[in-house]
């Protein structure tokens, strides 16, 4: 659109909020309580010049709206909005700050920090008690009216059972921006995402879903820009309906659009990781980017007695306030959007916790809660939380409610403690492999309510966890201060890079220990975007403003890490081809329906079945685990009963050799080795074990044995 004055300004409707295209004209809506006055700012296709202020006049429910007839979608807007500037009450209106819609469904431009972007005076004596009178609005981002329109065809959501997903976490920019397969204008975008050869990538290796790290519009915070630096992980959000345009390689909220369908023909699902905790306008000396200027009194959670400040259980400086209706409308509207008009399949929510909060503690029965369970849209797709935040209560592992999945952190200390060597873990190693009932049962959940993993984009990749016994996280700028120093990691003997070719062994011994172990675990694996091919980020395991060759995935790939990556390749489509290691119910230890056969069993090296009091015996590393096929008891969709082949899993923990004795669960058992990690390539052991026979158990490693058919050994 040009530069055109508006000359019609009718009254519009106060829904839907944010800026619509209905075809004629565009209705804007914006909500403030507690506002005087609201301008809706035009701008020139540049974003440069401010060209007409409309005053909204009409105000319906709190709801400010108007229509303008005349404007058509590319338009460029932003908002003024009037009111009392008294911090002490909590409310932070300056009219010289150009606002972002909190609807907006595309947000462009870049933001330019300066100290306009504050609503108080910086530097002046009394923090932020004197306004600001500068306008901000040239060095602002700004709001552009969306075109909804676009060709989905017959897209339709893959649907993945919970049981059958193997999840890939993975960053828009950092897993292709190096990828010498994808054009290089596309690299790091939603659209070289959706190219053939990262596609094929993603299907060979067997996941189902990929879990995008954040992709609602965000601002690099100033510290980080002062810095050189940029807010890489994306957890800073002001816009919960727009894309964000840095991954954009057309400029357009359609590759957004094309990227999903893309994927979805594919047959994988798109989870996004969504930060409606806190936004990116900090605590009471932050800046004025949008709800803070809109009505802050209504969009955050105030200190009761001292409305000034704000109540952080996020670490981010706010929290919004999901008390207010208006508020939680949003987050629901926001979440619907994505579903209905952008196809995506569910949701991680980043600190999940603070969004259960009513008054102050964390409140799993919360309407948060209920209104997305009774909703026919958002009860239907993925649901994942990050089940903490950082306030008092907010440690939620295994008290979300029926429906939500979590990530288990559980499972990730324990795996790792134990294949590091840790004594005493063997019954904690055993719940989280069997599903962590004692964290998912006592109110109906399943075991896939465990999302199970090792490493995240927060922490060391698989390749440093078994690399650096410490964080080396100095290039952050932050004296090595940040970060986690609770890694349970092991470097095998040398920090770092080693030429030793029998530290770089063991290493890759314990990523192949460490995979199995989550692929072959009751739950849903979540593998990080590299893993799999050994990615690195030089002992960094807090690289959240590292956008650089730290954080980008490496595809010019080892011998060693192509190797890597057909073992775990191998891995899932083992996974897939197997249910008894991704069942839909809990073990029970007991016969199933009548039958004289156990589903799990466990096992003693010595070949006899575990008892009560040997699981809590500091000096034991090793164990054997009876999977029985025979023994699901469960059902496909046409009712007819699952069947499989009987495992043993068997596991050495310990640094020395260890003959495991293999038990007599039937007359003439047998059994062949179908993995065992201490094989260069995981595999193959030909040869088939009677029962009674011994298994020479290397140290440090996992075997898989499949018991045989008896026309097998005939």
């Amino acid at each position: 659109m040009n530069s055109t004055m508006i000359t019609a300004v009718w009254p519009g409707s106060p829904y839907p909020r944010g800026a619509t295209w209905d075809g004629e004209g565009v209705n804007f809506a914006l909500f403030s309580e507690n506002a005087e006055q609201v301008e809706l700012c035009i701008f020139d296709p540049t974003g440069k010049h401010e060209v007409q202020r409309i005053h909204v006049r009409e105000q319906t429910d709190m709801v400010w709206h108007c229509y303008l007839p005349e404007a058509r979608p590319g338009l460029l807007y932003g908002y003024r909005v009037q009111g009392p500037y008294d911090p002490v009450r909590g409310h932070r209106f300056n009219a010289h700050k150009l606002l972002i819609d909190p609807y907006a469904m595309d947000i462009v431009g870049t933001l330019n920090w300066s100290d306009t972007h504050f609503g108080y005076r910086v530097g002046h004596r009394n923090e932020d008690m004197a306004p600001d009178r500068r306008d901000n609005a040239a060095d602002m981002l700004k709001c552009r009216v969306a075109d909804p329109a676009f060709s989905w065809g017959a897209d339709r959501s893959p649907k993945i059972p919970w049981h059958e997903m193997v999840i890939y976490e993975l960053h828009v920019r950092g897993f292709t921006k190096n990828n010498p397969a994808v054009p290089p204008a596309l690299r790091g975008t939603y659209a070289g995402l959706g190219t053939a050869p990262v596609i094929e990538h993603l299907k060979r290796l067997g996941v189902t879903s990929v879990e995008l790290m954040p992709t609602h519009s965000f601002i690099d915070d100033r510290h980080l820009v002062d810095a050189g630096k940029r807010n890489y992980w994306g957890y800073n959000s002001i816009g919960f309906f727009a894309p964000d345009q840095r991954y954009c390689a057309s400029g357009s909220t359609k590759e957004f659009k094309t990227m999903v369908k893309t994927l979805h023909s594919a047959g994988i699902e798109v989870i996004l990781d969504v930060v409606y905790n806190h936004t990116a306008e900090g605590n009471h000396l932050g800046p004025t980017l949008s709800f803070k200027g809109i009505d802050n009194a209504s969009y955050y959670r105030l200190v009761f007695d001292n409305p000034r400040y704000y109540m952080d259980y996020t670490g981010c400086g706010n929290t919004l306030d999901l008390q207010h209706p208006r508020v939680l409308q949003m987050i629901m509207d926001s979440l619907r959007y994505w579903v209905q008009e952008m196809h995506v399949d569910g949701f991680r929510f980043d600190l999940a916790a603070s969004l259960a909060r009513e008054m102050h503690e964390v409140d799993r029965l919360g309407a948060f809660f209920d209104i997305l369970h009774q909703d026919p849209v958002l009860s239907q797709v993925k649901l994942i939380a990050e089940p903490w935040d950082l306030g008092e209560g907010g440690y939620q592992v295994g008290n979300f409610p029926l429906g939500w999945a979590e990530w288990n952190d559980h499972y990730r200390d324990s795996l790792r403690s134990y294949w590091k060597g840790d004594g005493g873990l063997i019954g904690e190693f055993a719940r989280r492999l069997t599903g962590s009932s004692d964290l998912y049962a006592h109110n109906g959940r399943r075991p896939y309510a465990s999302i199970n993993f090792i490493t995240a984009h927060d922490g060391f990749t698989l390749h440093d966890l078994v690399s650096y016994n410490s964080k080396h996280n100095e290039a952050n700028g932050e004296d090595n201060r940040d970060g986690s120093d609770n890694n349970n990691a092991w470097n095998c003997g040398a920090e770092g890079p080693t030429a030793d070719p029998q530290i770089n062994a063991l290493r890759a011994l314990q990523k192949r220990n460490l995979l199995a172990t989550l692929l072959l675990s009751q739950g849903v694996p979540m593998i990080l975007a590299g893993d799999e091919m050994g990615r690195t980020q030089q002992g960094n395991n807090n690289a959240y403003c590292q956008d650089n060759e730290t954080s980008w995935v490496n595809w010019s790939l080892s011998e060693a890490d192509r190797e890597l990556m057909e073992f775990v390749t191998r891995l899932i489509k083992f996974r897939h081809d197997h249910p008894v290691f991704r069942r839909r119910n809990f073990f029970q230890g007991r016969p199933i329906r009548g039958s004289d056969i156990k589903d799990i069993h466990w096992i003693k090296p010595d070949g006899t079945e575990m008892n009560d009091k040997e699981w809590a015996q500091d000096f034991a590393r090793s164990l054997g685990v009876y999977l029985s096929g025979d023994a699901l008891g469960e059902v496909d969709a046409r009712g007819r009963a699952i069947h499989d082949d009987n495992f043993m899993l068997l596991f050495n923990a310990h640094h020395e050799r260890l003959d495991f004795k293999l038990p007599n669960l039937c007359e003439g058992c047998a059994w062949q080795a179908v993995l065992d990690t201490h094989f260069h390539a995981g595999l193959d052991n030909d040869g088939s074990f009677a029962g009674g026979d011994t298994y020479p158990l290397e140290g440090r490693t996992l075997a898989l044995l499949r018991q045989l058919d008896p026309q097998e050994l005939t």
